[in-house]
């Protein structure tokens, strides 16, 4: 009944099914080992943004990267803009994320000699992409900025390509490696996503970063991790819930065609029914133009008028 199991095409889709299932479970879980990094990273990112602020040079040095578990801390740090050596990164987007620009980092000199890049906000784009484009006037004299402390942008933290030949003082990545040989003071590594300065900067100023929203994927900042590893499991159910359908499905075509060629075969062969002998021999009366043989008669109509009168 079910022989067709056997048959190439059955043992192929089986064999298919029998691997899609721990391939689609391994998936499953490589998913929410993702989302429970992602949870992880998220709660790091909470607690650095309800923490209190430290000065700068207390997460990073010149020798010293900024840790993991502080990225988006926040800091302090007080000295005065180097505009001379500030950059624009380049494809950028707005706050809203509609409109591509660039990112204004312009080194902080400290007090004590050292500098800090200082992430200053977004600019829109010009006409002429090969210049550096008109930038909002940098605050004067000594100021205090306060703003989250990031490590060191690379292709693997971000994706995005570090491109050469690009025009004087435009970069891809703010990456404090990249800049240290312009700059006559030490470098800190990674650089300030600034949110505060005082005194009060001149209007106009970039649009500042947005902080990252943890927890919310439209924050970019949790993928919905979860949500693919459940989808994938489900797909191990699928499999063999399906396979069964279409068992089901082939065995009862099987079992129609094989009743419709039995009936094909027996064809004319039926039984004659109650009504067929009576209908034959009227056929067989209107044939011969002799009237039918009735039960009451006993005998043939022409040979009851033909018997002798008695004398």
């Amino acid at each position: 009944m079910y022989r067709f199991l056997l048959t190439r095409q059955w043992v192929i889709l089986t064999l298919v099914g029998l691997v899609l299932m721990p391939v689609m479970v391994e998936l499953g879980i490589w998913q929410m080992h993702r989302h429970e990094r992602e949870n992880a990273n998220n709660s790091l990112i909470a607690r650095s943004l309800a923490a209190p602020s430290v000065p700068v040079e207390k997460l990073t040095s010149p020798g010293t990267r900024v840790p993991a578990d502080d990225n988006f801390r926040t800091v302090t740090a007080t000295g005065h803009y180097d505009p001379a050596h500030q950059v624009v990164v380049r494809h950028r987007t707005s706050a809203d994320d509609s409109t591509i620009g660039f990112y204004l980092v312009t080194p902080l000199i400290l007090d004590d000699g050292k500098a800090v890049l200082v992430n200053r906000g977004w600019i829109a784009s010009q006409e002429d992409p090969t210049s550096f484009p008109t930038v909002p006037a940098t605050p004067k004299g000594q100021v205090t900025i306060t703003g989250r402390i990031r490590p060191d942008e690379t292709t693997a933290s971000t994706s995005i390509q570090d491109k050469k030949g690009l025009p004087p003082r435009q970069i891809m990545l703010i990456n404090s490696d990249k800049l240290r040989g312009q700059l006559s003071e030490p470098l800190l590594h990674g650089y300030v996503e600034v949110t505060h300065i005082s005194p009060a900067a001149p209007a106009g100023q970039p649009q500042q970063v947005p902080p990252p929203t943890p927890g919310d994927t439209d924050g970019g900042y949790s993928p919905p991790h979860l949500a693919y590893a459940w989808q994938w499991w489900l797909f191990v159910i699928m499999v063999p819930v399906g396979w069964l359908i279409l068992v089901r499905r082939e065995h009862r075509d099987q079992v129609a065609k094989r009743d419709k060629a039995r009936a094909e075969a027996a064809g004319g062969d039926d039984p004659p029914t109650d009504d067929e002998p009576q209908a034959n021999a009227d056929d067989a009366a209107d044939q011969s133009g002799k009237e039918p043989q009735t039960a009451a008669a006993g005998a043939p109509a022409d040979q009851r008028g033909a018997a002798p009168d008695a004398e």
